[in-house]
C-alpha cells in the first residue's frame, strides 16, 4: 500500500509547527522533518509554506529564534517555543480536538 500525502487544512500548519518544537530547538529543515516524522509521513511541508509560517509565529511571539551553525556547518536560524507559544499550542490543541470530535460525530451520523 502506498503512502498518501495530505494537504494541510487552514490553520493546521501552525499547530504542527508548535507541536514539532515541543521536543526542543530546531532549524527550519528540522521542523519540516519533525512534522513529517510525527505525522508518519502524511504531511510534507514545503519551504514556501514553512518559512512564512515560522516568521508569522515568531512575529506573534510564539517562537523565538537565534542564528547558529547547523550540523552541516551552515548558518541556520533555530526556533524555540516561547511560554506564549506553549499556551497557544494548548489552546489550538483543545480547539482541534473539539473540531475533530464534531467532524467524527457528523460522519458517523
Amino acid at each position: 500500500m502506498s503512502k498518501r500525502h495530505a494537504n494541510l487544512l487552514q490553520g493546521t500548519l501552525d499547530l504542527l509547527i508548535l507541536k514539532a518544537l515541543t521536543a526542543g530547538e530546531l532549524h527550519g529543515l528540522g521542523v519540516s522533518r519533525r512534522i513529517e516524522q510525527i505525522t508518519r509521513g502524511t504531511f510534507l511541508v514545503q519551504p514556501g509554506s514553512l518559512f512564512p509560517a515560522l516568521h508569522r509565529l515568531e512575529e506573534a511571539g510564539w517562537l523565538a529564534s537565534t542564528w547558529q551553525t547547523s550540523e552541516n556547518n551552515r548558518r541556520a536560524k533555530y526556533y524555540t517555543l516561547t511560554r506564549a507559544g506553549r499556551r497557544q499550542l494548548g489552546e489550538e490543541t483543545a480547539d482541534w480536538n473539539r473540531i475533530a470530535l464534531a467532524i467524527a460525530r457528523a460522519l458517523d451520523a
